[in-house]
């Protein structure tokens, strides 16, 4: 089935990288991989591997989409990109379900080519070569090192570069025509950050996903078939894990080489989390079934949770020295909660900059980590969210109250706002993308030859 939004590029950095003999050292995280993830990532095929050998397929046209033909020629170039790009044996078990992918990409990508032609979307040579030389530099190759490393295995220049195009073509359509109905509010985006955080303080699971499903396997049993097939290549260092994950998962992270993220405990699937809190980073699940299919997982990381966090936070605060008296002290506290019931945002804090608020002092005090902070300022903020404020606090130099204007996890990897906002617009473009060609599909005339 055709990835939504996966640009060429990721669908053959891994087959690049392969030839090349380089390491594939992008996509699955900063933290090294080790164990079966170390396999998991590690090249399917050496520098000069033999083209790999298909059975004889029937001459002539197999398949017309609408008005367009796919023969058996086209489905031969697209086994070879797809085991090529996968790493994938093709065996006598396999071969059938192999078969089938190919033949659901091509009529998936003639369906693409047609609507784009509808709505006059070109994708220009320039635009393809430029990234074939992207690809290629990924693997410290020239572009015509990266056609002829293709062309050795069977692989025709042709039947990348149409992939290409109909790739970033229905990328570029998708995105045009969709664009507006997967903007997302500020609310939305602060509902999500202010999950995200909370997910924080739970177990979590960086984890590389397979999903096979029982609706496009044909059924549950041929599903948890096809995972333990691909957990046996990928376990025997014969298919990266990666570029398994791109050519056969149906888990929308597939177009990401399986990268899930952080799943986070309680809302993951039971019988998944019962057997992701017994591995180690490192390990790869065997097949896990569910009611909808059978996964495999790679577990790159876990954290017990309770993260550490950045607040963006402003002070009112009413100086006192440390031997102040129980009176002073108290009529501070209560300015200050005056002042808090008054100025309730912190938009409404900025307002009252250069105002006189009986003596109560205002600083914008940036960012502070709470691991940084005194116990009782990191156990009033720790629970607050954005224009939420702290009960009054003392310290040596005053009494204050702390405005939250913002917060996120700590961590050079931690989810920015801005992050969060394209995760959910990529979310809906993918969604919408995904119904887009089921209704082409449905509306088609798809007929075998």
């Amino acid at each position: 089935m055709s990835k939504l939004l996966r640009t060429a590029g990721l669908s053959l950095a891994l087959a690049l990288t392969v030839m090349a003999g380089a390491t594939f050292a992008q996509g699955l995280s900063q933290t090294p991989d080790t164990g079966q993830a170390a396999l998991a990532s590690s090249p399917g095929l050496a520098p000069g591997a033999q083209a790999p050998e298909l059975p004889p397929l029937g001459e002539g046209i197999l398949v017309s989409v609408n008005n367009d033909m796919i023969t058996s020629y086209d489905l031969k170039q697209r086994m070879l990109l797809l085991i090529v790009t996968s790493g994938v044996q093709v065996t006598q078990d396999n071969y059938a379900a192999f078969q089938q992918q190919a033949l659901n990409s091509l009529i998936d990508e003639r369906l693409q080519q047609q609507e784009m032609t509808h709505w006059k979307v070109k994708v220009s040579d320039k635009e393809v070569d430029s990234e074939i030389a992207r690809m290629a530099a990924q693997s410290n190759l020239k572009p015509e090192q990266l056609l002829a490393e293709l062309k050795r295995v069977g692989v025709e220049p042709a039947t990348l570069r149409t992939q290409i195009a109909a790739e970033s073509g229905w990328s570029q359509l998708v995105g045009g025509r969709y664009h507006s109905n997967a903007a997302v509010g500020s609310a939305q985006v602060d509902s999500l950050m202010d999950k995200v955080i909370a997910d924080g303080q739970k177990p979590q699971y960086l984890v590389s996903e397979i999903f096979i499903d029982n609706v496009s396997a044909g059924s549950a049993a041929n599903a948890v078939q096809g995972a333990r097939q691909l957990h046996d290549q990928i376990a025997a260092n014969v298919a990266p894990f990666q570029a398994v994950a791109r050519q056969f998962s149906s888990a929308p992270s597939a177009a990401n080489g399986g990268d899930a993220g952080w799943l986070v405990s309680g809302n993951i699937d039971p019988a998944i989390e019962e057997v992701l809190k017994v591995m180690q980073p490192g390990q790869m699940s065997g097949a896990i079934v569910t009611k909808d299919g059978a996964y495999l997982y790679l577990l790159r990381q876990k954290t017990e949770g309770n993260s550490d966090m950045v607040f963006r936070i402003k002070q009112a605060a009413v100086p006192l020295p440390p031997n102040a008296s129980a009176n002073d002290v108290a009529s501070a506290q209560t300015a200050l909660t005056n002042f808090a019931s008054r100025v309730r945002s912190c938009d409404a804090f900025d307002e009252q900059s250069g105002k006189s608020s009986s003596g109560i002092q205002l600083v914008d005090l940036g960012d502070a980590q709470l691991s940084n902070l005194l116990p009782n300022y990191a156990e009033a903020l720790r629970p607050l969210k954005a224009n939420q404020v702290t009960a009054p606090l003392r310290n040596n130099q005053n009494v204050n109250i702390l405005y939250v204007c913002g917060r996120q996890l700590a961590g050079d990897n931690a989810l920015t706002r801005d992050q969060v906002e394209t995760n959910l617009v990529n979310q809906r473009l993918s969604m919408l993308g995904r119904r887009y060609l089921r209704e082409l599909r449905s509306s088609a005339t798809i007929e075998n030859h």
